[in-house]
C-alpha cells in the first residue's frame, strides 16, 4: 500500500452496516475482484462482486447508495451492453467502466451512455477510489431526490378534490377571492382549503409550494 493510497483509506470511515454503500464489480477476472473486493471494504464500502452479467443481474435491487465497476469484457452479455440495460432501469447506480484494451470508440460509446469514468487497466488504485467516492456522491444525491419526490406524490395524494382545485389555482397566482369566484365558494372557505393544502404538502412556504406543483407539473 502506498501513501497516497494509505491516506485515502484513512480518511474513510471503518464502520460498515447495511446502510453503508454497496460497490458492485462484476469483472470475470477473480484476481480482479478478490483485489477489488479487498480494497472497496478496506475503503469502508460494502462490496459484492460477479463473474458474469447475469449473475449481477439476478441480484435483487437495493435502495441504498451504490455504484458498479464494470470491466467492458464479460464471458455473456458484454459490459457496454449492461451498461445500456442498467441506465433505463437503474439511474441511481452510476457506472465506472474499467478495462484492459481501451480504445477511442469504446471510451466514446461508454461516455455517451453516461460511464461516470472509464479506466484503463493498470490503474491506480487511488484514481479509482476516488471514482467510486464521487458516483456514490452522484448516486446518494439521486436517492435523495427520488424519495423527495414520492414524499411529495404521497402529500398530494392525500388531498381532497377540492384541495387539489385550490392548490392548482393558488400556484398559478390567483388570490383567494379569485380562486372563491373560480370555484364558486367563499374566500373564507378559499383560505381554509389553503391552510390544509400547507400543511398536507408540508411546505413552509408559498415558493416551496410552488415548487412541488412545479414537480407534479400542475402549472
Amino acid at each position: 500500500m502506498n501513501s497516497a493510497q494509505a491516506s485515502f483509506l484513512k480518511s474513510r470511515p471503518s464502520l460498515v452496516s447495511c446502510d453503508t454503500p454497496i460497490v458492485f464489480v462484476v469483472d470475470d477476472d477473480i484476481s480482479v475482484r478478490e483485489s477489488l473486493e479487498a480494497l472497496i471494504r478496506c475503503a469502508g464500502w460494502r462490496s459484492e462482486v460477479f463473474a458474469t452479467a447475469q449473475e449481477f443481474l439476478a441480484r435483487p435491487r437495493e435502495f441504498v447508495p451504490s455504484c458498479l465497476v464494470l470491466d467492458v469484457a464479460l464471458p455473456d452479455l458484454n459490459g457496454l451492453d449492461l451498461q445500456k440495460r442498467i441506465a433505463t432501469e437503474r439511474n441511481d447506480m452510476p457506472i465506472i467502466i474499467i478495462t484492459g484494451h481501451g480504445d477511442v470508440p469504446t471510451t466514446v460509446r461508454a461516455m455517451k451512455a453516461g460511464a461516470v469514468e472509464f479506466l484503463t487497466k493498470p490503474y491506480g488504485d487511488v484514481v479509482l477510489l476516488s471514482a467510486i467516492e464521487q458516483a456514490i456522491e452522484c448516486s446518494s444525491a439521486t436517492l435523495r431526490r427520488a424519495a423527495e419526490m414520492q414524499s411529495t406524490r404521497d402529500s398530494f395524494a392525500s388531498l381532497s378534490y377540492r384541495e387539489r382545485q385550490v392548490m392548482a389555482l393558488v400556484v398559478r397566482g390567483l388570490l383567494n377571492k379569485q380562486v372563491g369566484v373560480e370555484l364558486g365558494i367563499s374566500e373564507i372557505t378559499v383560505k381554509a382549503h389553503r391552510g390544509r393544502v400547507m400543511h398536507k404538502m408540508k411546505a413552509d412556504s408559498f415558493a416551496k409550494l410552488v415548487k412541488m406543483a412545479g414537480a407534479l407539473h400542475l402549472n
